[in-house]
């Protein structure tokens, strides 16, 4: 059961990161669909098992662990395979052009909507 979890957690996020981008950018790179399905499962797992708190501070982790996976994916494709997916060298506040504040600014509020998801799949999904 838990492999069938993961699995829907990763293509939920998988298509909807693909989605925002599309609606964002006009376009996306298969790499952040995998980045989005990755980053889902996990804030799922951190959804499920971080102990009590306020919601802000569940929104805060969840900004932390999309820019980290954004800059762990950022330096694997775009600093040393040279593929050029993004590059916010141009905004304010970035590292590397990889990651800046204003992105994971939006990352928190992006965390607000997968805790939503999450909270609606945990019934079905997330029961042991």
């Amino acid at each position: 059961m838990k492999s069938a979890r993961y699995a829907v957690t990763f293509l939920m996020g998988y298509f909807l990161y693909a989605l925002i981008e599309i609606f964002a950018r006009g376009y996306t790179h298969w790499t952040m669909a995998l980045t989005g399905g990755a980053v889902f499962t996990t804030l799922c797992i951190l959804f499920r098992y971080a102990p009590p708190m306020p919601e802000q501070m569940l929104y805060l982790l969840g900004a932390v662990v999309i820019t980290s996976y954004e800059l762990a994916v950022g330096v694997i494709v775009n600093l040393h395979l040279h593929w050029n997916v993004w590059d916010y060298s141009t905004l304010p506040l970035n590292y590397h052009g990889q990651i800046c504040l204003v992105h994971s600014i939006f990352w928190y509020f992006t965390s607000i909507p997968a805790k939503y998801v999450y909270d609606r799949l945990a019934p079905a999904f997330f029961t042991d």
